[in-house]
């Protein structure tokens, strides 16, 4: 009786951890999916300033190409204007549950604007007064979005201006 029971034992873990493998393929299958969103930066507006601090609205315009429905939860990116360095922004919705966030549907495209903050003791004067003077008009962005569906999460670098 202690043999068999034994193998009882045995036969069970080894059909968890069957079904934990299984388990991890299939959420491998969304991976491909989710890596191919396009980012595009399609605005950077001005929405307060102050004599220190300037507040931007950042929009990017988030594409699905593949067939997956998916979930943006963050794009970590770093902002130039005329190739100086901004600053780094991150629009994050990590603290809502997968089913608040904005769905992006198969080959659908969905805005997700975010506030940037540009410090003048960041990027100096000169170029503070340039940015809230609307005098600057080229934009670079450059980063990492991270794209989630039910079951995986997969992280896509971008580089995208305007």
């Amino acid at each position: 009786m202690g043999l068999q029971s034994k193998l009882t034992v045995y036969a069970a873990i080894a059909g968890c951890l069957a079904l934990m493998g299984g388990i991890v393929y299939y959420a491998s299958l969304d991976n491909v999916s989710l890596e191919q969103v396009e980012v595009e930066l399609t605005d950077v507006t001005l929405r307060d300033a102050g004599e220190n601090e300037a507040k931007f609205v950042v929009t990017f315009l988030v594409k699905n190409h593949s067939e997956k429905t998916y979930v943006v939860p963050v794009i970590a990116y770093q902002l130039y204007a005329n190739d100086v360095l901004l600053g780094s922004g991150k629009y994050s919705t990590e603290d809502v549950a997968l089913p608040g966030r904005a769905q992006i549907f198969a080959s659908g495209e969905v805005p997700l604007k975010n506030t940037f903050i540009l410090n003048k003791s960041e990027v100096g004067s000169e170029v503070y007064q340039s940015m809230i003077n609307n005098e600057i008009t080229n934009f670079v962005v450059e980063g990492m979005i991270t794209t989630q569906s039910t079951w995986s999460v997969a992280e896509t670098e971008f580089r995208t201006e305007k």
